[in-house]
């Protein structure tokens, strides 16, 4: 089968998709460019985009797979239907949840069908990448925020104790002379959610392991309190030994993307130090001898075969 009509049919599904999930596309791209809670959506297309587009360079697509695909639609129009003709979510923005989740499926059912379950399990990651594209319900948000502020807190509080005395109370941090009120705005949750999905994408660029990937990404996350902690830190620091004016300066209002830009050097840092380690655990001895094994084995062969001539 030539993969050009394979790509067309692709092409022609997932512009079926478009008028059928117009409304909740517009909503999520109204929501991302509007609230920096899901900015890190506005990514996600470009980037998958571009990991399907070069799996097509790299690999070859020829089976069709009807009956997992068409059960994938089926499920997807269900879902679509459900949220778009009843009222089972109350106008609730899980209904939104919903209505992208179906639509992922849909792209993803549409390309099992045009080009197979082998083509599905080479290309499972920027399939699956879709589902960042799917905002999550206020209620999970509010509180992925406030685990943010409160880690947050708890981390810069660390670092005040270095330098003198502090005192917290809930989100509240108390130093000489100043009062920090760590509020969900300061959660960071747009630079956490942008390292986070920065992160995922270079774990499984650079890393073969899975449990280096999952390590990179955990430790990704612990990151993302620590820059935000230690933006609160600099900020209290320099109010209460420089000025005061830095509680509302640019550091305050716009410095996000310094402390990001260390965060992500923290990461690359890490990704480093794991493919070193994928690289020496590559080059074992264990390995070596095995391979000086087989090459032996492989040399001698000719040698045993001529002996083996002679005594006969």
């Amino acid at each position: 089968m030539k993969p050009f009509p394979s790509v067309l049919r692709f092409a022609l599904l997932c512009g079926v998709s478009l008028p059928l999930w117009f409304r909740p596309l517009a909503q999520t791209f109204w929501l991302a460019s509007g609230d920096e809670k899901y900015t890190d959506i506005l990514l996600i297309l470009p980037l998958a985009a571009v990991l399907i587009v070069q799996g097509f360079r790299e690999r070859k697509f020829e089976l069709q797979s009807w009956a997992p695909a068409a059960g994938l639609l089926a499920m997807a129009l269900l879902v679509w239907g459900t949220v778009r003709w009843t009222n089972l979510f109350g106008g609730s923005d899980i209904g939104l949840t919903f209505s992208m989740a179906s639509l992922v499926l849909w792209w993803i059912a549409s390309f099992v069908l045009c080009f197979g379950i082998p083509a599905w399990r080479s290309m499972r990651f920027p399939l699956l990448f879709l589902f960042w594209v799917v905002p999550i319900p206020a209620l999970a948000m509010d509180r992925i925020v406030a685990a943010l502020a409160q880690g947050s807190t708890l981390s810069a509080e660390g670092l005040f104790a270095i330098f003198g005395p502090i005192a917290r109370h809930g989100n509240t941090l108390y130093l000489p002379g100043l009062e920090l009120d760590v509020a969900a705005e300061c959660s960071s949750i747009r630079s956490s959610l942008m390292l986070l999905v920065s992160t995922i994408l270079l774990a499984h660029l650079f890393l073969r392991a899975p449990w280096r990937k999952w390590l990179l990404i955990v430790l990704a996350s612990l990151l993302s309190v620590a820059k935000n902690g230690l933006r609160i830190f600099m900020i209290g620091m320099l109010s209460t030994r420089v000025d005061s004016s830095f509680l509302h300066g640019r550091l305050h209002r716009e410095g996000g993307i310094v402390f990001f830009s260390i965060a992500l050097l923290g990461v690359m840092l890490l990704l480093w130090i794991l493919r070193r380690g994928e690289a020496r655990a590559g080059s074992s001895p264990t390995s070596g001898a095995k391979g000086r094994t087989e090459k032996e084995t492989f040399a001698e062969t000719p040698r045993a075969l001529a002996r083996g001539e002679r005594e006969v």
